[in-house]
């Protein structure tokens, strides 16, 4: 009966990151030794102090609906936080929380595109940016990048890139695939291409701001020209190490704000209450909290460079955040590996996952498919064991 589907749900892609991810759970089921590298997630558990105050929410009985834009104590702190890491100010009536930064981002992109409206995606972009934009019936025009520009686009690129219909355009620093990070020169620098376009927005996605090595990350919005035209997405789930406690939170203009909140009303209403109580202690919080995994983060980001640096045909960048590593791999294509020929970053990953036993994902979803992305948040002894693997397979 797929025929009975909506067009709506057949132009939408599966998510590679969550596929690659499936398959390897199902080989794992299997008595498959896999070691997955493919989901960003962090591996640490989440700190006891935000557990506390879950536990605390709970014996207080908050049990009941939730206002749809989140406790107002909440997005109170969430103003807090937005001067004090940000220098943006906020006020809340122009923050929303919402389940997930992915629910946010949504939220942003079904309350201002139009059908036939054109985003923006400077690549390589987090895998559900295109199919957000398919979603609301928008095109999307990728901006290319490479490895040797450190994965990031030019004021002259963006400039050649928009058009009449061009509505949107997405921004992300620290960067998902690349640990990719935009200076406060270089934003400003796009901004100026963007001052001469007044009707297009601005989606910053932030989430990954304190996963960074000594570059602090500059949030677009405090640009004065950029600020009543952004909209600023974070959340928790990465720095936190709370991804499944769903939460994430835009600052917009106020009309922006308000309108997420109406379609919000309709879909899902007010986030769960006991991860927005819990999540009012992790928003005050200072990062230096949560430096400890930073810093772990940044020994493994510093070892799998080191191993995927011994083996020939990985052409590496260094990270700036985030915890992932995107390398080019284009020099496997066209060549035969243990009877299987590459053809392209597809064909490679999936090498990788039935002859290594390890998974990651293809570079082709995060619209650079000269690469893969391997996430190094799990131990030292698992990315070790990997690489090893990988190395062997390849040699």
């Amino acid at each position: 009966m797929s025929n009975a589907l909506s067009n709506r749900i057949n132009s939408l892609p599966v998510s590679q990151t969550l596929a690659m991810a499936a398959k390897a759970r199902e080989l794992k089921a299997e008595g498959r030794d896999i070691i997955s590298l493919s989901l960003g997630e962090p591996d640490f558990n989440t700190p006891d102090f935000i557990k506390d105050a879950a536990i605390e929410a709970i014996n207080q009985n908050y049990n009941s609906y939730t206002p749809v834009d989140g406790y107002v104590e909440l997005k109170e702190a969430i103003c807090e936080k937005f001067k004090r890491d940000n220098d943006l100010t906020y006020t809340p009536n122009q923050i929303v929380v919402s389940t997930g930064a992915k629910q946010s981002i949504a939220n942003v992109a079904q309350v201002l595109l139009n059908p036939g409206d054109e985003v923006l995606l400077p690549a390589p972009y987090w895998v559900s940016y295109s199919a957000i934009a398919t979603l609301c019936e928008a095109t999307y025009t990728e901006i290319p990048s490479s490895i040797d520009t450190d994965f990031k686009i030019t004021p002259e690129q963006l400039e050649a890139a928009i058009t009449p219909k061009t509505k949107m355009i997405f921004f992300n620093s620290p960067t998902n695939p690349s640990g990719s990070i935009y200076s406060e020169e270089e934003y400003r620098a796009l901004a100026k291409v963007l001052e001469k376009h007044p009707n297009i927005y601005i989606l910053s996605d932030e989430i990954y701001e304190h996963i960074n090595y000594g570059t602090k990350p500059f949030s677009f919005a405090a640009i004065e020209s950029m600020y009543d035209r952004t909209i600023t997405v974070n959340g928790l789930a990465k720095a936190f190490a709370m991804t499944g406690w769903r939460i994430g939170y835009i600052g917009a203009p106020e009309w922006i704000a308000k309108a997420c909140t109406k379609m919000q009303g309709q879909i899902t209403s007010g986030t769960n209450c006991i991860a927005q109580r819990a999540a009012i202690t992790a928003v005050k919080a200072s990062p230096e909290k949560v430096q400890y995994m930073v810093d772990e983060f940044k020994n493994r980001r510093d070892l799998v460079l080191q191993l995927l640096g011994e083996i020939d045909g990985f052409k590496l960048n260094i990270p700036e955040g985030a915890f992932y590593v995107f390398p080019d791999i284009s020099d496997f294509f066209g060549k035969t590996i243990r009877g299987k020929e590459i053809k392209d970053a597809n064909d490679f990953s999936m090498l990788l996952l039935e002859e290594a036993n390890v998974a990651t994902v293809t570079g082709e979803a995060f619209g650079a498919p000269d690469c893969i992305r391997l996430s190094y948040a799990a131990s030292e002894l698992q990315l070790r064991e990997a690489i090893k693997r990988i190395k062997e397979v390849l040699s």
